[in-house]
């Protein structure tokens, strides 16, 4: 199932402009809105070491950094 959202509030002239951008390039406003998501969105992916840097909420802070140790010691090898 698509999901949907619905944004209120928008800046003046913003519904005018995204109505002049989906006629230039020939689609309907919702579907002019859902291409600037995608590509503003899929443009800014995080890097793995900005998503481990932000803090989490202490009811989700279950995330081990250091796992305990298997209890498996080091053998010696004869050569």
């Amino acid at each position: 199932m698509a999901e949907q959202i619905l944004i209120r509030d928008l800046p003046a002239g913003t519904k005018q402009a995204l109505k002049a951008r989906a006629r230039q390039n020939r689609t309907s406003m919702e579907n002019e809105a859902r291409r600037i998501l995608s590509s503003v969105l899929c443009a800014e992916r995080p890097s793995i070491a900005s998503l481990l840097a932000q803090e989490i909420p202490s009811c989700e802070a279950d995330f081990d950094f250091d796992p305990p140790r298997l209890g498996i010691g080091s053998r010696e090898v004869a050569l």
